[in-house]
């Protein structure tokens, strides 16, 4: 008997956003998905209405936090959640080296990782497989991709995750850094006008998305692009390797955004991709009052390279 082929999202698509919306009710009942609890406001500043969450109860972030530190001390290894993952928060198989998950603290309703099966480092370099996984999820589920490319960029596993975001990010705005992106339209790496700090931006074709293997080839060579053009290492696209600076990505099936990083948080207010599209995070109102007087934009110059 010839063996069977491995079910994936790659060889037998259109099931991910049925498969994502049965397993939140899933993983609701059986309680191993915990979204948390914010409150939502908005701050214009740069031309972008920046999406400010506040964040409510972190009792059972904190908690799962504090158990993570727990195993590590008592094993004196890493503590991993993803090998192996939690069968509750399971998606699909995405392809034969990447899962897709629930991710189990959200704020966004299904908020979706893909993670790679075997162990790879979060600072290491994006290959043609995680591209491939990536746009085997956006071609049938339109929203922000990103990619926190170490600690310094907003990363808190060390296993290699790319994570997913449906649009719109909130009812009013499909992105909030959109408006900003209209007037870049270019197929070269290039500057996005209005955004302060140090970035690379590309268009994408969203006719990719109909071969995630041909998409991922033509978005590698976009990727090395914007990583040569910011002086950043560039891989070969197949093994994994070591990245040489912190930095965040974010894409769309129609542009990438790559933004070099300096330093994880300012003000003790972290930032991660979603910031740089517009929607950040914070945990109380003393935190909102603060990210009001100093403004989204220089909080994003102080975490990233400011331009000269």
């Amino acid at each position: 008997m010839p063996e069977q082929p491995f079910i994936t999202l790659l060889n037998h698509p259109g099931q991910l956003w049925e498969r994502a919306i049965a397993q939140t009710q899933f993983a609701i009942a059986s309680g191993a998905l915990h979204s948390l609890p914010t409150e939502r406001g908005f701050l214009h500043d740069g031309g972008v209405q920046f999406l400010v969450r506040i964040l409510g109860n972190l009792i059972r972030k904190d908690e799962a936090t504090q158990k993570q530190i727990n195993a590590e001390l008592a094993t004196g290894k890493d503590f991993n959640p993803f090998l192996p993952y939690e069968a509750d928060l399971f998606v699909v198989d995405v392809s034969s080296t990447h899962v897709c998950l629930l991710n189990k603290f959200n704020v966004a309703d299904h908020h979706l990782l893909i993670i790679t099966r075997a162990f790879e480092e979060q600072e290491s370099l994006l290959t043609f497989n995680d591209f491939e996984a990536l746009w085997a999820c956006l071609a049938e589920f339109d929203g922000l991709g990103f990619y926190n490319a170490g600690k310094v960029a907003g990363a808190s596993q060390r296993h290699k995750h790319l994570q997913l975001v449906p649009f719109p990010l909130v009812p009013e705005s499909r992105l909030p850094i959109a408006p900003l992106l209209t007037s870049a339209s270019t197929n070269l790496p290039n500057n996005v006008s209005g955004l302060p700090f140090v970035h690379a931006f590309i268009n994408l074709d969203p006719s990719w998305a109909q071969d995630p293997s041909q998409a991922a080839e033509q978005t590698l060579t976009c990727y090395n692009a914007l990583l040569r053009s910011l002086g950043l290492q560039v891989g070969d696209g197949r093994t994994p390797t070591l990245q040489s600076g912190a930095y965040n990505l974010l894409m769309t099936r129609e542009w990438m955004l790559v933004v070099p990083r300096s330093q994880e948080s300012t003000h003790n207010i972290s930032v991660n991709s979603l910031g740089f599209a517009g929607a950040l995070l914070v945990r109380s109102e003393a935190e909102l009052k603060l990210l009001t007087e100093i403004r989204p934009m220089n909080l994003l110059r102080q975490v990233a390279f400011p331009l000269d």
